[in-house]
């Protein structure tokens, strides 16, 4: 007959972000472990790989061209959703001026993208209902798999769910509901097809 695995009577059974950032303050958690805080519990992150990459890097670019000065664009960077999650989306933009954030963390964002390879159902579920919950606008969703952006927004904070999922392709543009008058095609979200 298997049993669970021991765990230490010393950690709490969900970690708060107080609790988290205390083990990053100590040590115990450095720059190279790849982990984040969702719902309360330390969790690896995916390692990424090649066109996870380029996606980041796409998306920061077109994100950072079209919204300028117009607020913050911060990329794989702790967005603090509430008291049990600090996740770090793949891009955020968040409202104000860079100095705002020279002294503590975002606790809000106009928009939040997340590109998504093997992460495609935890981008979906867990972090979508974190970000859902947290108010935040727009959530999107760089999906490689099927080669286009999830576009979610009218977030419904008590049932921790967008109201509205829409899918993007190549050739659309993408219009932020935060940032009005600004727009992203979604071809610059997307690494390139391979040859």
């Amino acid at each position: 007959m298997s049993r669970p695995a021991p765990t230490d009577p010393a950690a709490p059974p969900r970690w708060t972000t107080e609790q988290y950032l205390r083990l990053v303050d100590e040590g115990v958690l450095g720059p190279d472990d790849k982990v984040e805080l969702l719902e309360g519990v330390i969790v690896a992150m995916a390692p990424a790989n090649v066109p996870h990459d380029a996606g980041v890097v796409r998306a920061s670019h077109a994100l950072f061209r079209a919204v300028g000065d117009r607020a913050v664009v911060r990329v794989q960077l702790s967005l603090k959703t509430g008291a049990y999650s600090l996740p770090e989306p793949d891009a955020a933009v968040v409202p104000g001026r860079i100095e705002d954030y020279d002294h503590g963390r975002p606790t809000t964002a106009l928009l939040v993208v997340e590109v998504s390879d093997t992460s495609l159902k935890q981008d979906r579920l867990t972090k979508g209902a974190i970000y859902a919950a947290a108010g935040i606008p727009e959530y999107w969703i760089v999906n490689l798999r099927d080669d286009c952006v999830e576009v979610r927004r009218q977030p419904e904070p008590e049932k921790r769910r967008y109201a509205s999922i829409a899918i993007a392709r190549r050739g659309e543009r993408i219009e932020p509901v935060g940032l009005p008058g600004i727009s992203v095609v979604v071809t610059e979200l997307l690494p390139s097809a391979a040859v």
